[in-house]
């Protein structure tokens, strides 16, 4: 396994669109691993393929959810404060996926993009849709998504089709996150 360089804007792969997976192989399940391990030391909760620079129709979801009752610090016998993890991991893979049936009802959330890195904005998308898609052995999936993992999934979905979240903003709204990230890289 190994961390990747995840390419950020205005990177011209990010506008391409991904091919289809057509073997399940060795080399797919190493491109996944590898996809995790990148996206969790970003930190971030959604990755695709094509952020990393491969042109496939593969995206990993861990929206990490917070375990509500963790207390923050915990306390050893021998004295020693340790942290807990804060999170459980549930890793999801989606190759090919196929979004429809979106509903009439939209959620708004606030996204960001690690290929689109500091910068936030409220995006509307359909709050359910009809996702298919297969794992990396290629058995197919059939489910009715919502909630955060139905944002996520739009949203890593578009990067398939060479779209970024910050394209469903105006063009003001994208002009002004995009002079933002200049700022904020020219600073670093």
């Amino acid at each position: 396994m190994a961390i990747r360089e995840i390419i950020e804007v205005p990177d011209p792969r990010l506008k391409v669109v991904s091919d289809p997976v057509t073997l399940f192989d060795d080399d797919l399940k190493t491109l996944v691993a590898d996809m995790f391990e990148t996206m969790y030391d970003a930190p971030g909760i959604g990755l695709a393929a094509i952020q990393v620079g491969v042109p496939l129709r593969v995206l990993v979801i861990d929206l990490q959810p917070d375990d509500e009752d963790a207390e923050p610090v915990a306390c050893n016998h021998d004295g020693h404060h340790h942290h807990h993890q804060p999170t459980k991991k549930e890793p999801r893979v989606f190759v090919n996926p196929v979004l429809s049936e979106p509903s009439d009802e939209h959620a708004i959330y606030n996204e960001g993009c690690l290929s689109v890195p500091e910068i936030y904005a409220e995006v509307e998308r359909p709050a359910r849709i009809r996702a298919q898609w297969q794992d990396l052995d290629g058995k197919h999936y059939d489910e009715v998504i919502d909630g955060m993992l139905a944002t996520c999934l739009q949203h890593e979905m578009d990067h398939l089709e060479g779209i970024l979240f910050i394209d469903h903003l105006s063009r003001l709204k994208r002009q002004m996150a995009l002079k933002k990230l200049q700022k904020i890289r020219q600073a670093a």
